[in-house]
């Protein structure tokens, strides 16, 4: 909801390099004036109190968590300090799944490409260099990304 209607707390946080890493709304009753359509709604839900946490590492920000009570005044700074524990090992985790996504598909791209290279070696008698020059200009003069390039020959057998 916070980021449909682009107000709330967690959304202030993502989106100032000053704001707060973490919210802790005692009364959504009381923060009308400061989110003037998202407090209201999150009341009507039933949310009478919350915390935020933003997900952050060393080199991403990747969100946040929200935390939800229906009674105001639910959480206190034992509540906060669990979550931001909670919400530190996340950020960690969220991180090194993105990572080892990121080296997966790079993993992935790197064979494509080795299989594209073979194919124009055999088909057109190149070296290894040659056929990855081959790959890059026509990946730059056609401005079609490399791995893409690469997946065309994979599947046709040649870039014509």
């Amino acid at each position: 909801m916070q980021e449909r209607l682009a107000e709330g707390p967690c959304y202030d946080a993502a989106r100032t390099s000053q704001g707060e890493r973490t919210y802790r709304i005692a009364d959504l009753d009381a923060e009308s004036e400061r989110w003037p359509v998202f407090a209201p709604r999150a009341r009507a839900l039933g949310v009478g109190s919350m915390m935020g946490f933003l997900l952050f590492t060393e080199d991403d920000d990747l969100g946040a968590l929200n935390l939800y009570s229906r009674e105001p005044g639910a959480f206190t700074e034992a509540s906060e300090l669990a979550g931001w524990l909670l919400a530190s090992h996340a950020a960690v985790a969220l991180s090194a799944a993105r990572t080892y996504a990121q080296m997966e598909q790079a993993v992935a791209t790197r064979h494509v490409i080795g299989e594209a290279m073979g194919i124009l070696m055999g088909s057109r008698h190149l070296t290894e260099d040659q056929a990855f020059d081959v790959l890059k200009r026509y990946s730059q003069e056609n401005n079609v990304k490399l791995r893409e390039v690469a997946r065309q020959v994979c599947e046709k057998g040649t870039l014509d």
